[in-house]
């Protein structure tokens, strides 16, 4: 046998004793911490979750957004002014982004009554964007006429989440027939958002989210219920079907340092990336833009285009006189981006959820009374370090 097939033949032994060592290695090390994991099926494990850096120097931005609440629900309705058909989509609450769809879609079906040629949509938030690209599909030329483009709007200062019922009625002002109206509202936009799964940049996808806590979530959902005074309409129940149900997970699945966790997944909005693409898709489609500010209804009567789409989100209160319209305050602290931290949770409720835009951090106490007729904009930098201290407290109790 020659020298090179010895050392060949040696080399050949050599690896399979190294490898049958591995095997007996792997075969015999216990898996670590396999009791955390009792009662999951293998696909249900948690993956180990890249900690939020909760620190307030990490804090580049506080921004602060008016929802525009009505009672009785968004106003979707058609009145004559002069020669002017104005067709009313406003006053959505805590739920624009996600009922934005089928809220124009509603709207869409009065405007074309006189089948037009040309449509004016007023505002370029949530809704007035959706209503224009909604228009152009009918093959209308379409015209925005606002002050600002959308990443100017509050609807960019949105928490991004799939919210379809957050402060959207009071149940008994907006009456049993308004859950089936919501519900049609809610099933188009939730099929709509199935178009921007995947695309680049990830404007739409889901996420994990879990919620946290010492004591049983039961407890949490009756101290939430004593808070509200108003009477606040939830009709989730009613579009179950469309998202995967909530899962108790077992002590210690994971390393949150708490004795309740329940795991559940949610669609949300990477709003910077989210409204690029809606504003490319106006233009490319041949959109205009113009910059205009309205003072009084009868403004619409000087437009070239004589079905108008009314978009004006907060400030149907102010031009339009609606004094419907009650404003929710809400704050947004931004921790800066950290792409490793791919869901979302609530803590004592704070709420902390990781876009690609950065690690927006919520104070949710009050529950839906927080901010509910408070108008003021300006930024509270101490309950922002409240809510990161609150975060950082949370993760100081991490198992290592």
């Amino acid at each position: 046998m020659s020298t090179r097939d010895l050392n060949r033949r040696r080399l050949l032994q050599t690896s399979l004793a190294l490898g049958g060592l591995g095997l007996a290695g792997c075969a015999t090390q216990p898996r670590a911490n396999t009791t955390r994991f009792t009662g999951l099926s293998a696909q249900d494990i948690p993956p180990v979750l890249a900690p939020v850096r909760a620190h307030p120097d990490r804090l580049f931005d506080i921004t602060v957004c008016l929802r525009p609440f009505r009672a009785q629900g968004p106003r979707i309705e058609a009145e004559q002014i002069g020669d002017t058909l104005v067709v009313h989509n406003y006053g959505h609450g805590g739920s624009g982004w996600s009922l934005s769809w089928g809220s124009a879609s509603m709207a869409m079906q009065k405007a074309l009554v006189n089948s037009p040629s040309q449509i004016a949509v007023i505002g370029c938030g949530a809704i007035g964007l959706t209503s224009a690209i909604m228009a152009q599909r009918t093959g209308a030329q379409v015209t925005i006429y606002a002050r600002d483009l959308l990443p100017q709007t509050r609807s960019a200062r949105a928490t991004g989440s799939w919210t379809p019922d957050s402060r959207i009625a009071l149940k008994d002002a907006a009456g049993p027939a308004f859950g089936e109206l919501w519900e049609q509202m809610a099933r188009f936009s939730f099929k709509t958002y199935r178009q921007y799964l995947g695309l680049p940049g990830t404007p739409v996808e889901f996420t994990d989210r879990y919620a946290l806590s010492d004591e049983p979530f039961e407890e949490g959902r009756e101290q939430a219920e004593k808070l509200d005074t108003l009477g606040f309409g939830t009709y989730s129940d009613r579009i179950s079907d469309l998202t995967p149900r909530g899962q108790d997970l077992p002590a210690g699945a994971t390393h949150f340092p708490v004795k309740y966790v329940r795991r559940s997944q949610s669609m949300q909005f990477n709003i910077a990336d989210y409204a690029h693409t809606l504003m490319t898709d106006f233009f490319t489609a041949g959109g205009k833009f113009v910059r205009k500010e309205f003072h009084a209804p009868n403004d619409l009567t000087q437009l070239k285009e004589k079905v108008v789409i009314n978009c004006p989100g907060y400030a149907a209160r102010e031009w339009w006189n609606d004094n419907s319209i009650t404003p929710v305050r809400g704050q947004i602290a931004w921790l800066i981006p950290q792409p490793e931290v791919n869901y979302g949770f609530n803590y004592k409720n704070i709420s902390i959820l990781s876009r690609r835009d950065g690690i927006v951090v919520q104070d949710l106490n009050g529950g839906d009374m927080r901010g509910y007729g408070n108008s003021k904009e300006l930024a509270d930098r101490k309950e922002a370090d409240d809510a990161v201290a609150t975060i950082a407290e949370l993760y100081s109790r991490f198992r290592v």
